[in-house]
């Protein structure tokens, strides 16, 4: 399934609770569950005004499904071409 990467713009995002990051991740869930469709949310990263999110899903159209229905932005939604790391460097 392919792995999409999200860029989500929110003010403020890095001043976000603990419980509002909660019920930002219940609500993903409970979209996720009601999608019907394989859906995976793999990770996110709160950074400043943004938060990007990593899922994998079978397009581009599905991830701006769960925006929508779950009330999130979504921005930027890129399809990820390669992961590397620094064990790339072993070949």
């Amino acid at each position: 399934m392919p792995l999409f990467v999200i860029e989500r713009e929110i003010p403020g995002a890095s001043q976000l609770t603990a419980a509002d990051l909660q019920g930002i991740s219940a609500k993903s869930n409970d979209v996720v569950c009601g999608l019907g469709v394989p859906y995976r949310w793999v990770t996110s990263y709160v950074a400043g005004d943004k938060i990007y999110c990593i899922h994998e899903a079978e397009s581009a159209e599905v991830i701006e499904r769960h925006a929508r229905e779950g009330g999130f932005p979504a921005n930027k939604v890129t399809e990820v071409a390669a992961v590397i790391g620094p064990d790339t460097a072993n070949g």
